[in-house]
C-alpha cells in the first residue's frame, strides 16, 4: 500500500499445535498499533500520540506479562502455555521482537515523527541547538524550579544506590575524581515527579512557535553544578519497570481495603523487570547499572531519546495544530432522547442503543443525574470497574445517597493500576451514606451494570443500562462501546438477581434473558456455536459474528474450530490476544480473523448468531473470550431484543469487516497482514470514520 510501512514479522517457529502463544499474540497487537505510527496517512500529531502508546502499552506489558512469565520461569513447576511453549521460550521470542519493535519506535520518532513536526513549527531542541539566551533562560528555569526539589546522590558506602521507583526517570552521572576509587565515581539524580518532563521555551527566545526541551537534558546541562568537587564525564537518562502485580491472597484477607492500601506502595519497587537506557551509555556505567539491579542483557533496551516517551503524550493538546491532528466531532444522541426531556418517558416508550464514541455518553450521565434528583426514584445500584478521577457520576451517586435514597454500589478494588483510585472512590461514597461492596471474594466483578428502582403510580419500575465498556467518561471519547438502556421486564430482574448476588455472596442466580460468568456466558456461547454447526451439517446456513478484545478460551476456540470443520462461515473481529489459528485445512479454514486498529481503541464484545432459518440471536457483553473473563470474573452478556437494534448492531459488525484501511487479517501462523483494496478503483472504507460521519453530529 502506498506510503504505509509494514513490520515485518518472522513467520513464527513455535509448536504447531491448535493454539497461538497469548503473550506473542499481545506483543502484535502493540505492534499493530506501533504502524499507526508508522503510517504518514495518520496525521503528524496523532503518530505521536501512537508512538506514546505504544509505549505505555509496553509499559504494562513489561510489568504484568513479562514479569509473570518471568516468575513461572524461575519455578521449579513452571509449566508450559496453551500453545506448549516453556516461559523461557516465550520469553527469548519476546525479547528478540520487542527489541526490534523499540528500535523501530525511536527511528520512527527521529527520522520521521520530529522532523515533520519541526516543519510544522514544533521542535524538541537538543543542548547543542540552543542559543546563548535560551542557554541562559534554562540555567535560570534550573535554579529557580529544578534544583530546589532535585536529590542528587553521590554513591560511597554512607550514600548507597537511592531506591528506583518504577518507571521513574533517573539519570547516572559518570564523575571524575581521582581521590576516589571508581565505584565511588557515579552519582544518580532521580528526576521529580513533580515537574513536567518536557518544558516550552519562552516564544521571544524562538525562532518556531513551539521550541521544548526535556527535563533530562536541563538537568544534565547544570548537573555540574551539583558536583562542583569534581569532573562530570557525563550523563545518561535511564528507566527501571518493574513488577506491579499485586499478590493478594483473597481468601485470607479480612480487610481488602486496608490490605490494599499497605500493598500499593510496594508496587513502585517491586522487582526490575526492564532497564531502558540511553544507547550512548559507556559500558562501564551500564555495567554498574546491571548489577545494581540484577538484569541480564535481555532485559535492557538502548534508546535513543527520552526513556519515558508516554510522557509525550500530551502535547497534541498543547499546540494550536488541528490540520495535523484528527479532525474534531461532536457525538450525536439518538433522536428519542433529544425530543424529550424525561429520560425515563423515554425508556418507556422503547430500548435506547448507545455506541460510542459516535454517539454521546451524556445519557448515560443525564440517567444518573435524574434518578439522583427524582423523588420517585428509591434505589440505584452500580457496578464500578474503572471511572477515572473526579467522575461526575460518582458525585451523583453521592448526591442521591446524600438525598436519602439507596444507593449500592459494587466498586471493583482489584481494577489493575485503578486500585487507588477506586479506594479513593469507596470512601468518598461511603462518606455520603453508599453502600459500598467490593464485590465476589476471589472473583473481580468486571460487569457494567446500573440499576434505578423508580415508583410509577403503585408499582415499582426498574431501568437499567448494561454495557461492553467502563463508567469512564473519558474513555467513552476514545472507545468503541456499546449502551443499552431498556426497563424490559425480564432484563430488569436479571440485573436485580445479580445485584443480589454480588451483596449476598450467592452461588450464579437462575437468570431469564442475561448470561452471567463464572461459566454461564462460555456454556452459553459453545452451545450457540454447536448450534450453528449442526445447522451447517444439516444444509442449513450458518454463521458466526464475533467482536471481541481477546480470545484464549480452549473452550470457545474448539467449539468455532468444531463448527468451522462443519461448514460454518465464522468472522471473527479480535482487537488484542488470539490464540486461534484461522486458515488451517480441515481444522479452521472457513474461520477468518481481524484486528481493527485506528483512531479509536475498539473495546465493544458483540456475538452474532445466524440461527438458520430461525431469529437470529445477537448479545452485547462486558467478557471477553478469555479464561480469566468466562471463569474468574462477574461479567454480564444481555440479548438484543429489539429487532431495529439488533439490525443496526449487525449493520456495524459488517461495516468492520468491510474496513481496507485499519484492518489486519491474521494469518495461521500468528502474523498479521494489512488489509488492501482488491483492486484500484476500490474506495477507501475506514469503519470508525464510516460510523464516525454516519452518527457525529458534526464532523
Amino acid at each position: 500500500m502506498n506510503d504505509l510501512t509494514i513490520i515485518p514479522t518472522a513467520a513464527s517457529s513455535q509448536p504447531q499445535t491448535q493454539y497461538l502463544n497469548p503473550e506473542l499474540s499481545l506483543l502484535s497487537f502493540h505492534e499493530r498499533v506501533l504502524s499507526m505510527a508508522l503510517d504518514t496517512r495518520t496525521p503528524v500529531l496523532e503518530r505521536l500520540k501512537f508512538l506514546c502508546i505504544f509505549s505505555a502499552n509496553m509499559d504494562e506489558f513489561f510489568e504484568i506479562r513479562v514479569s509473570g512469565l518471568k516468575a513461572m520461569a524461575q519455578s521449579a513447576v513452571a509449566g508450559e502455555s496453551i500453545d506448549g511453549l516453556t516461559p523461557q521460550i516465550a520469553l527469548d521470542k519476546i525479547s528478540e521482537r520487542a527489541h526490534r519493535l523499540v528500535d523501530l519506535q525511536y527511528q520512527t520518532l527521529n527520522q520521521q515523527v520530529l522532523p515533520e513536526l519541526k516543519t510544522y513549527g514544533i521542535q524538541f531542541l537538543a543542548q547543542e541547538e540552543w542559543t546563548a539566551g535560551q542557554s541562559k533562560w534554562i540555567r535560570s528555569y534550573f535554579k529557580r524550579e529544578v534544583l530546589p526539589i532535585l536529590t542528587p546522590i553521590r554513591l560511597d558506602p554512607a550514600h548507597p544506590f537511592p531506591l528506583t521507583i518504577n518507571k521513574g526517570l533517573s539519570i547516572v552521572v559518570d564523575l571524575h575524581d581521582p581521590e576516589r576509587d571508581e565505584t565511588h565515581n557515579i552519582a544518580i539524580v532521580p528526576a521529580p515527579r513533580a515537574l513536567p518532563r518536557y518544558i516550552r521555551l519562552p516564544p521571544e527566545l524562538c525562532i518556531n512557535e513551539y521550541e521544548y526541551v526535556y527535563l533530562s537534558s536541563i538537568i544534565s546541562a547544570n548537573v555540574g553544578r551539583l558536583f562542583s568537587n569534581a569532573e562530570v564525564l557525563g550523563c545518561y537518562q535511564f528507566r527501571i519497570t518493574r513488577n506491579s502485580d499485586l499478590y493478594v491472597d483473597l481468601e485470607a484477607v479480612e480487610d481488602l481495603a486496608r490490605t490494599l492500601e499497605g500493598e500499593l506502595p510496594r508496587r513502585l519497587y517491586g522487582e526490575a523487570i526492564r532497564l531502558e537506557v540511553s544507547e550512548n551509555c559507556p559500558k562501564k556505567i551500564l555495567n554498574f547499572l546491571k548489577e545494581r539491579f540484577q538484569i541480564s542483557d535481555d532485559y535492557i533496551y538502548a534508546v535513543d531519546g527520552p526513556t519515558n516517551l508516554n510522557r509525550l503524550i500530551t502535547l497534541p493538546d498543547l499546540v494550536n495544530r488541528p490540520h495535523i491532528k484528527y479532525q474534531g466531532f461532536t457525538p450525536s444522541a439518538p433522536d428519542n432522547l433529544s425530543q424529550q426531556n424525561n429520560i425515563f418517558d423515554t425508556i418507556n416508550n422503547a430500548d435506547v442503543l448507545l455506541h460510542h464514541p459516535f454517539q454521546s455518553f451524556a445519557p448515560v450521565v443525564e440517567l444518573l443525574r435524574q434518578a439522583a434528583n427524582d423523588p420517585e426514584v428509591l434505589a440505584i445500584k452500580q457496578t464500578l470497574y474503572r471511572t477515572g478521577s473526579d467522575s461526575v457520576m460518582v458525585e451523583y451517586l453521592e448526591d442521591a445517597a446524600r438525598a436519602g435514597k439507596e444507593v449500592t454500589v459494587i466498586v471493583e478494588l482489584m481494577a489493575r493500576f485503578d486500585e487507588q483510585n477506586n479506594l479513593d472512590t469507596a470512601q468518598k461514597l461511603q462518606s455520603a451514606g453508599a453502600h459500598v461492596v467490593y464485590g465476589m471474594v476471589g472473583k473481580k466483578t468486571h460487569a457494567k451494570m446500573l440499576l434505578i428502582v423508580r415508583r410509577e403510580g403503585k408499582k415499582l419500575r426498574r431501568y437499567v443500562h448494561l454495557g461492553t465498556g467502563n463508567y469512564h467518561q473519558g474513555n467513552t471519547r476514545v472507545y468503541t462501546d456499546y449502551g443499552l438502556l431498556t426497563n424490559q421486564r425480564e432484563i430488569t430482574q436479571d440485573v436485580h438477581e445479580l445485584f443480589m448476588q454480588l451483596t449476598t455472596q450467592g452461588s450464579n442466580p437462575t437468570l431469564i434473558r442475561l448470561f452471567q460468568s463464572p461459566m454461564g456466558i462460555s456454556d452459553m456461547l459453545v452451545k450457540n456455536v454447536l448450534r450453528e454447526a449442526d445447522n451447517a451439517r444439516a444444509g442449513r446456513p450458518a454463521h458466526v459474528i464475533a467482536k471481541v478484545n481477546g480470545l484464549s478460551s480452549p473452550a470457545v476456540i474448539n467449539a468455532l474450530y468444531e463448527a468451522s470443520q462443519a461448514g460454518v462461515k465464522i468472522d471473527l473481529i479480535v482487537r488484542g490476544i488470539c490464540c486461534l489459528r484461522p486458515g488451517i485445512p480441515g481444522l479452521s479454514e472457513n474461520i477468518e480473523v481481524r484486528s481493527i486498529v485506528g483512531r479509536f481503541l475498539e473495546h465493544g464484545r458483540v456475538f452474532y448468531f445466524l440461527n438458520s432459518e430461525a431469529e437470529s440471536e445477537l448479545f452485547l457483553s462486558s467478557a471477553d473470550l478469555m479464561p480469566r473473563n468466562l471463569r474468574n470474573r462477574i461479567e454480564q452478556c444481555t440479548p438484543i431484543l429489539d429487532s431495529n437494534i439488533k439490525e443496526t448492531i449487525l449493520a456495524d459488525l459488517h461495516v468492520y469487516l468491510a474496513d481496507n484501511r485499519n484492518s489486519w487479517l491474521m494469518q495461521a501462523d500468528g502474523r498479521y497482514v494489512q488489509t488492501i483494496k482488491k483492486t484500484p478503483d476500490e474506495p477507501d472504507l475506514n469503519a470508525q470514520q464510516v460510523l464516525l460521519e454516519a452518527h457525529a453530529d458534526t464532523y
